[in-house]
């Protein structure tokens, strides 16, 4: 199947009722459990709540003009605005309709390719995308860890025990840590040391007998990031200063929103042990394949911060976190869609 066919298949009723489906189903149940409605009723709505909310609802903003600030870097402007706009939306709509370990990488190419870039350079500003992300989570987490330490930063109520096995966040998080580490620094050797290198120790790993189905896609990847290597080396100081701040708002926006929706309700002071909870929350999501991390994401947050949360609200602000972070991508690309399939094709 081409790609362009699978694409399509994306842009399915049928892959935006699924999420939909499911994630109705969760927020019913979440608010029918998680939620006293006579709680609710207490909370004083005034100017503070509303102006967190929207201060809240202003994150998802910054994190949406950071996304196409650093698509219109990587491709030194040749993106205007207006494409960019549509890039990312098509972008967050392929990784919400998805499931998280899978994301929208190769929606993502075919939509530059598309909006005019060439394949080497699309496949180029997808592998560094990916990379800018990673390097943004490696250096952040140390960063969590020295200011509130490991004690809180890992729910111990989650930790189950499955036939003598202990599973616990933490060791989840340690291992999904340690294999993001090794991948950024393979890219790293591969897109700015060895590009030529990289690519023969795949071939030579992927001839291994259980390996050798894979070979041919382990070709494309050292060809992709061979090109990747003579795109993006010869770029100046400021290039990758300009790239590592936009990555830096977009995800550090992501992240605050929930403590800036937090606020609309409640006061309070730990709001870096919960910036923290949700870097290792992250992870935990991105492993579940249902779509976007639906399903998934509601409970992840109730088990992570209801700690922090007034008894009774967790369900609410649950679904007021979805409905600001993942919703309004699905909506947005059903509108976008049809316009930007139109325009491509014509």
């Amino acid at each position: 199947m081409t790609t362009s066919n699978k694409v399509k298949e994306l842009f399915t009723a049928k892959r935006i009722a699924i999420p939909l489906i499911i994630g109705l189903g969760v927020a019913s149940y979440m608010l029918w459990t998680s939620t006293n409605w006579e709680e609710f009723d207490k909370v004083e709505w005034g100017i503070k709540s509303f102006m967190w909310m929207f201060v809240g609802f202003l994150m998802m903003v910054i994190r949406d003009l950071a996304y196409m600030y650093r698509i219109r870097v990587l491709t030194d402007n040749q993106i205007s605005w207006r494409n960019s706009f549509d890039v990312i939306m098509l972008w967050e709509f392929s990784s919400a309709v998805t499931p998280g370990i899978v994301g929208g990488t190769g929606v993502a190419l075919y939509i530059l390719n598309k909006e005019g870039l060439s394949a080497g350079k699309s496949t180029a500003m997808v592998m560094l995308t990916a990379l800018f992300d990673q390097l943004f989570y490696i250096v952040t987490v140390p960063i969590v860890i020295l200011i509130i330490g490991t004690e809180y930063l890992f729910p111990i109520e989650l930790q189950k025990e499955i036939f003598g096995i202990v599973f616990s966040v933490k060791g989840i998080f340690v291992i999904g840590y340690c294999v993001t580490l090794l991948f950024s620094l393979v890219f790293i050797f591969g897109i700015f040391i060895k590009p030529q290198g990289l690519k023969r120790i795949l071939l030579f790993l992927f001839k291994l007998k259980f390996l050798r189905k894979w070979e041919p896609k382990m070709a494309q990847v050292g060809n992709d990031i061979i090109t990747t290597s003579k795109e993006f080396r010869s770029k100046s100081f400021l290039f990758w200063v300009k790239s590592s701040l936009a990555t830096f708002f977009a995800w550090t926006a992501r992240f605050w929103l929930v403590n800036f929706l937090i606020l609309a309700f409640v006061d309070v002071g730990d709001h870096f042990i919960i910036y923290g909870r949700q870097l290792v929350m992250w992870l935990v999501m991105v492993i579940f394949p249902t779509p976007g991390g639906t399903g998934v994401a509601e409970f992840a947050f109730t088990g992570f911060l209801a700690e922090y949360i007034p008894f009774g609200l967790v369900g609410v602000l649950a679904v007021l976190w979805r409905l600001a972070s993942y919703y309004p991508y699905l909506f947005i690309g059903i509108f976008i869609i049809p316009k930007w399939l139109k325009k491509v094709y014509s």
